[in-house]
């Protein structure tokens, strides 16, 4: 973990080769068995600091606590702010703890859930805190989940996604030069999920601190968007509205702009050459 923190090489060979992922395949079931019981002790364990967390919380009536869960619409999004803006003000560590575990909670086991925290969060606090918080939240969350893969989900990445990361890993070794950009990249469009992002990068060598930094920066259009949008929260009835044609404008000339660095210097080594 220590070599994954300061953003080593992991291993001394290209882990992604054709002949490595065949040798590695004989053993992928038990391997992965094994993995996805240690994946459940730590999810385990990571619910139970959640239940900690939620135990400080202030007293709640029985309609309240109805509301105290993770949102899967916007319905339950605008129910639970109506509840954390009610305690935020007298609670505010309190609030801004359980906000801030559980949003990582969401990214780290990479269960749906965190874009509407992300509108919340436009809500319930100034815009630069807001985007400050689930730019951090996001890139913290996306982090302990790159480790979770480094250290029990390469079995399963091996046994169930061998296809998919080896067609990943050869479009990675184009851009080794120029990773955080293209990282950024893939954030702010849709071409690749989050999750597979996170569980892959790892075993493809993506550097912690570049995943890091990339994923930090990256998730800033899209999370300017929706926290713009938590500001009329109780306007939006689904998670669609909060994206607007001018949005999807706003999102792909930022995403043009995050690879103009790298084209500016493709061209500049040609004629260099």
């Amino acid at each position: 973990i220590m070599r994954a923190l300061v953003g080593e090489t992991f291993t001394s060979f290209s882990p992604l080769s054709l002949s490595y992922l065949e040798e590695t395949q004989y053993v992928g079931g038990g391997s992965a068995r094994i993995s996805l019981l240690i994946l459940l002790s730590i999810f385990t364990c990571a619910a139970s600091v959640m239940y900690l967390v939620y135990r400080n919380f202030p007293e709640l009536n029985n309609d309240e606590l109805a509301t105290i869960k993770i949102p899967k619409d916007m319905e339950d999004a605008k129910a639970l702010g109506t509840v954390l803006s009610k305690y935020k003000d007298t609670y505010y560590t309190q609030v801004l703890v359980a906000y801030f575990t559980t949003y990582i909670f969401l990214q780290t086991f990479a269960i749906p859930g965190s874009i509407f925290l992300s509108i919340l969060s436009g809500y319930l606090y100034p815009f630069p805190l807001a985007l400050f918080l689930v730019c951090l939240c996001s890139g913290l969350g996306a982090s302990f989940c790159y480790m979770l893969s480094y250290l029990v989900g390469r079995p399963v990445v091996y046994c169930y996604l061998t296809e998919r990361v080896q067609k990943w890993s050869q479009k990675v070794d184009k851009h080794r030069d120029h990773l955080i950009n293209y990282i950024i990249f893939l954030r702010i469009t849709p071409f690749l999920p989050n999750w597979f992002i996170n569980i892959t990068s790892p075993v493809i060598n993506v550097p912690l601190g570049v995943f890091f930094l990339g994923t930090f920066l990256g998730v800033a259009p899209p999370s300017f968007v929706a926290i713009n949008a938590g500001t009329t929260l109780y306007k939006l009835t689904t998670a669609g509205e909060a994206v607007s044609f001018y949005s999807l404008i706003v999102l792909g000339v930022l995403a043009m702009l995050s690879i103009l660095p790298v084209i500016f210097q493709k061209k500049l080594q040609q004629k260099m050459e």
